[in-house]
């Protein structure tokens, strides 16, 4: 991508995560220590069972490396303001689905780059392999996902009101610019696209179905209540597409990374109605 399109692309990533914090406060950390099971089990299925999930499956399935790539950086960015709308709206519990998401954005910023560079090293070939600087990376991060979430923090903690306002007008803001930077990617890779669309879009839909449903067949052998375990489902199978493209595209700059997150930001969509579908029948037939 060119460097008005990355630039705005991390503009995006900025006001989605200023977004988020202007819904977060210092309690969604301090769950924690009020539901220890459920954070914990949550946390290893986002980050240490997602990646897993990944690798074996580009792994198993001839993939271009392009998409293999995409589909491990996806794998790396769980959560996202995406599952908590999801999760409050399947009537799951928002509040673990947000404290999850709190949580992660901390974690990730450590864990990404190894994930990422292992995924480079794994699947390009050797006169390609390119390597991301860890500390670097590690403060790229920080300064575009921690530093906006702590404003909005500051900025709901001091003025509630107006972070209430403007949660809404953010998250309409940041959807928009997405998905003229999907359109973008797209038509960047127009001569590839299909082929990479009938590789990606079902490895992701598979990625995002099977984490899923090991998040919360894994909250429910713990006997989590139905709640939690339907906010661990959504937030281990619901990543973070638009942390994913700017990690490509911003971190990387290759677009052709960003491919398999930009469809899966598509299909999640769809697997998400879905989830809210079946979690509201399931609500409505017990009353």
């Amino acid at each position: 991508m060119d460097k008005g399109s990355t630039i705005v692309l991390a503009a995006a990533l900025i006001i989605i995560m200023l977004g988020m914090g202007l819904s977060l406060k210092t309690d969604d950390f301090k769950r924690i220590l009020i539901y220890p099971k459920a954070i914990i089990t949550g946390l290893v299925n986002q980050l240490i069972l997602l990646p897993i999930i990944g690798y074996i499956l580009v792994s198993i399935f001839p993939l271009a490396p392009e998409i293999a790539i995409g589909v491990m950086i996806l794998a790396a960015c769980p959560g996202g303001p995406t599952s908590n709308l999801i999760t409050h709206i399947a009537k799951g519990d928002t509040a673990l689905s947000v404290s999850l998401t709190a949580v992660n954005s901390i974690v990730t910023i450590f864990t990404i780059p190894f994930v990422v560079n292992f995924a480079l090293t794994k699947f390009m070939s050797e006169g390609q392999v390119i390597q991301l600087d860890i500390p670097k990376t590690i403060l790229q991060i920080f300064v575009i996902v921690i530093i906006p979430i702590a404003v909005g923090m500051l900025i709901r903690h001091y003025k509630e009101g107006f972070a209430g306002k403007m949660a809404k007008p953010v998250r309409i803001a940041s959807g928009i610019v997405l998905a003229l930077v999907i359109v973008g990617i797209v038509i960047k890779e127009k001569e590839n696209i299909i082929p990479y669309f009938q590789q990606a879009g079902w490895i992701t839909l598979a990625l995002n179905v099977i984490s899923m449903s090991i998040g919360f067949l894994s909250a429910k052998l713990l006997k989590i209540t139905n709640k939690q375990a339907i906010s661990i489902s959504i937030e281990s199978g619901i990543q973070n597409g638009t942390m994913a493209i700017s990690i490509a595209t911003v971190l990387l700059s290759r677009s052709d990374f960003a491919i398999a997150p930009a469809i899966y930001s598509l299909i999640m969509f769809f697997t998400g109605g879905v989830i809210i579908f079946f979690a509201l029948r399931r609500k409505s037939i017990k009353v």
